[in-house]
């Protein structure tokens, strides 16, 4: 019984102590594993991947001939650029949900993106 307590007050001040952003990156990570989803760090260009995580940003990219959407997805590991080529608005997609995604990485000044990703809304957001 004494262990069990001991636990519980390790865990409960790590939560008081800790970044906030590291435990939402690991609570990330482990919900993305149960999922049976890809983690970012490991996909690599040219792979295609289903990855769990949250959307940092959303922003229309207006050019002169199209307008792109580009969101920031990130699992808990690392970031990837999401972008809906010839889109202004996306219902559902915005900062802070939760998304499933599937599509092809490839690389965009040395950073992941996926074009035109297929997404399913989860509703743990």
């Amino acid at each position: 019984m004494a262990l069990a307590a001991t636990g519980y007050f390790r865990r409960l001040t790590r939560r008081l102590t800790e970044d906030l952003d590291q435990l939402d990156a690991e609570a990330m990570v482990e919900s993305s594993q149960a999922s049976g989803a890809q983690r970012a760090c490991d996909c690599s260009r040219g792979e295609e991947v289903t990855m769990l995580g949250r959307l940092r940003s959303v922003e229309t990219c207006a050019k002169a001939s199209t307008a792109n959407m580009e969101a920031e997805f990130f699992d808990g590991t690392e970031a990837v650029t999401l972008v809906w080529i010839g889109r202004r608005r996306i219902a559902g997609i915005e900062p802070g949900k939760t998304l499933l995604v599937r599509g092809r990485v490839g690389e965009r000044n040395g950073q992941k993106v996926i074009y035109n990703p297929y997404y399913e809304l989860r509703g743990d957001s």
